[in-house]
């Protein structure tokens, strides 16, 4: 059931974009305001036309601007959560989801609200309900509509950070009942990296990459559309075990990590998200630091910005961590591909919500729930 989606116009930004989605995958659009994502997102809904366009599901046509056609947007079965959820105020939980079924249905209402953890609040108002409970009730609604695709468009972006953590893990849970494409649109590249399988970065616009997590983090043009600053690498490793100061030990590809405590058992598989910014390399081994995170890699290339920084990309087993340092200290240790560098990282330099659970079948940036505890 795959999604496939060619764009093009003029106003209000030019639009020339062209992209597929498979069934079950998750492709999320980042770019920053006004680059042109929420534009294809209303696309693919029927909120919005542009002047070229071709949008299939399954091989179903919901537009062709050339043969003219363009299915309204309730004839598309497709469900949407938006950023504010919008959610019908004067109805229950329950009957907002039953406004989006074809044949209202109390107990499958229920079901849904059940399968993203709202079990008993079926009677609440939006009102009664916290801005967590409301996204999950935007999200039970629009699988209600039983989609062919669903489309997230900032959904986690009016809650606060906690609830933002709690909520990726529920969605993530929630995809293994999901055998749609999924497209979420998202200015944060944090979120983009633990939650799709994909990533597609645009531009004013214009796609700029597509594709895994470490094939975008690789291309100097999308590293500079999303901003040095948003710049991380997925780095796969095992909870070991989890000590009694605080930290657990993590196994990953060239020796131990040492993280605050990671809300996983013994033997999960997870995924570390390293901020560029937060890597210090050297040339040799350094000793009397108070970092725990020494890994041993090799200097795959380094992608020069436009300004006084460089992106080093340190190849760890199958694996790469990123190190964004000035252009003079490159200079300084003398790097070139080949040679074998250290990659220091400082324990308490990952964020809470940069520990993900693995998932099958993802090769890299594969998102899940385990998080470090504060």
């Amino acid at each position: 059931m795959a999604l496939k989606v060619v764009a093009q116009a003029a106003a209000p930004i030019p639009l020339d974009a062209a992209f597929r989605v498979e069934s079950g995958e998750l492709l999320a659009l980042v770019g920053h305001s006004g680059s042109g994502k929420t534009t294809l997102l209303r696309t693919i809904a029927g909120l919005w036309r542009p002047e070229t366009a071709r949008v299939t599901v399954n091989g179903r046509v919901w537009l062709d601007t050339a043969a003219g056609v363009n299915l309204p947007g309730h004839r598309r079965r497709v469900g949407v959560v938006f950023q504010n959820y919008a959610l019908f105020p004067h109805m229950t939980a329950a009957q907002n989801v039953m406004a989006a079924m074809a044949a209202p249905d109390p107990t499958e209402a229920a079901q849904m609200l059940d399968l993203v953890n709202l079990h008993g609040l079926g009677d609440r108002k939006p009102a009664q309900l916290s801005g967590g409970q409301q996204q999950r009730v935007a999200v039970a609604r629009a699988l209600a509509r039983r989609p062919q695709a669903l489309l997230l468009d900032e959904p986690f972006s009016a809650v606060d950070r906690a609830t933002r953590e709690k909520l990726y893990g529920e969605i993530i849970a929630l995809r293994a009942h999901l055998a749609m494409p999924v497209v979420l649109v998202t200015h944060d590249v944090n979120e983009a990296q633990l939650l799709a399988d994909r990533m597609l970065v645009i531009e004013k616009g214009q796609v700029i990459r597509v594709g895994t997590t470490a094939e975008v983090m690789a291309d100097p043009d999308a590293l500079r559309a999303m901003g040095l600053r948003e710049v991380a690498a997925m780095l796969p490793a095992t909870v070991a075990e989890h000590l009694a100061d605080g930290l657990s030990r993590l196994d990953a590809a060239t020796g131990p990590l040492f993280l605050p405590t990671v809300e996983a058992e013994p033997g999960t598989r997870v995924r570390v998200r390293i901020m560029a910014h937060e890597v210090i390399l050297s040339r040799a081994r350094p000793e009397g630091l108070s970092a725990q995170n020494i890994l041993a890699g090799t200097v795959a290339r380094i992608v020069a910005g436009t300004g006084p920084g460089v992106v080093v990309h340190v190849a760890v087993g199958q694996n790469e961590i990123l190190a964004r340092i000035t252009r003079r200290a490159a200079d300084q240790l003398s790097l070139h591909p080949g040679d074998t560098v250290h990659a220091i990282l400082k324990s308490m330099s990952v964020a809470r919500d940069h520990v993900t659970r693995a998932r099958d079948g993802i090769q890299d940036g594969a998102p899940g729930t385990a998080k470090p505890a504060q």
